[in-house]
């Protein structure tokens, strides 16, 4: 199967990435190394091409009264210039991605925008759902990443970096800030789409941008001494944060609340979304399993599908698992009985047929210092 490129796949080659197949994506696993790249972002700041990720723009002249069905969260808790992270479920509130969704309010012609990031390995399935539970003709969907770059520039040092080179302030945007902007220094170019969002744990911000003005960024930043990091890094900087990977932490068997998602589920709002009901009844009757964090004793890595127990009984399974580059030692993510669930109980885990220690824990092992 031919793989997908990106529109920055030449600069690849240029920093030696080493290359992987990433939902149908041929993408950069590692440039310079994967702890290298990791401390760069926890650091200073660091560079990563997210162009594999879905675009998806929603305008109309009130977009949000018509998809607010496919969300449990409130729409309307959110104004134009902020976004807010969500879930598209099904009828039976099993997650179909997790998403954010950017608020930009009017745009040309008085019609009004919402844009939507998604997943790489869900995009199809977002774009079927959304297309099959739409009859309203008052919207438009359409792929906003046609002729674009997306970007995600992440770590302490992002916005000044960002700012040096666009010569424009973002400092009036709050985090999960977002905006269309020409920038005067490159007047040649349309609007450019920036966010104050990322998936690392750190400040970092995002940024949609024509092909060339991308090119324009990422030698910008490289001659600055910004590393390029690949998917590897990504990975690892975002389990330290706890955030949810879709495919190991969140699929459409998953539900919001046993994930720890409850909080984006606004049930008091009274609106109907798809898997309401679902999630209706599992909110008054419980969960069975909940998503922890676990800290691992001694140095072996706890991989996906490694069996939790307790006394020789299986309680769960490890979703995700690595070596902490910031805490220097090996941290998971898995569902567990929610019997089990307590922070600082002890459990074991099996990796290799032999069992280990580990400590249950909050998901988030890092966060960063303001």
């Amino acid at each position: 199967m031919k793989l997908f490129k990106s529109p920055l796949y030449k600069k690849y080659n240029d920093s030696k990435a080493k290359l992987v197949d990433f939902a149908g994506w041929e993408m950069p696993i590692t440039f310079s190394g994967l702890v290298q790249e990791h401390e760069a972002v926890r650091n200073t700041a660091g560079l990563f091409d997210i162009s594999h990720m879905g675009v998806i723009s929603i305008k109309g002249t009130n977009p949000k009264e018509i998809i607010q069905k496919f969300f449990p969260t409130n729409l309307y808790s959110i104004n134009k210039g902020q976004s807010c992270y969500s879930l598209l479920l099904n009828n039976d509130g099993g997650i179909i991605d997790d998403l954010i969704i950017y608020d930009l309010g009017l745009q040309e012609n008085d019609i009004s925008e919402i844009v939507l990031i998604v997943n790489a390995s869900r995009y199809e399935a977002d774009l079927e759902w959304l297309n099959k539970n739409l009859s309203n003709n008052k919207i438009t969907i359409s792929n906003a990443k046609i002729g674009n770059s997306l970007l995600a520039l992440q770590g302490k040092k992002a916005y000044d970096y960002f700012e040096e080179w666009s010569g424009y302030s973002i400092k009036h945007l709050h985090n999960f800030g977002c905006e269309y902007k020409i920038l005067k220094k490159f007047p040649d170019y349309k609007k450019i789409f920036i966010s104050k969002t990322g998936y690392t744990g750190e400040e970092g911000i995002e940024i949609l941008l024509p092909k060339e003005l991308s090119v324009n960024l990422w030698d910008f930043l490289l001659t600055k001494g910004v590393l390029p990091c690949g998917l590897g890094s990504r990975d690892t900087l975002r389990l330290e944060a706890g955030m949810h990977l879709y495919g190991q932490e969140l699929n459409e068997k998953t539900n919001p609340y046993e994930a720890g998602l409850g909080w984006v589920v606004h049930l008091e709002n009274q609106h109907d979304f798809f898997g309401r009901k679902a999630l209706e009844k599992i909110s008054l009757n419980g969960i069975k399993r909940k998503l922890v964090g676990i800290e691992v004793l001694g140095k072996a890595i706890a991989r996906t599908d490694c069996e939790i127990l307790v006394e020789n009984k299986k309680i769960g399974s490890i979703t995700s698992g690595s070596w902490s580059p910031t805490l220097k030692k090996p941290i998971a993510l898995g569902y567990i009985d929610i019997n089990y669930a307590t922070i600082n109980s002890e459990v074991d885990l099996k990796i290799r047929g032999k069992l280990f220690k580990g400590i249950i824990s909050k998901r988030a092992f890092y966060k960063k210092i303001d």
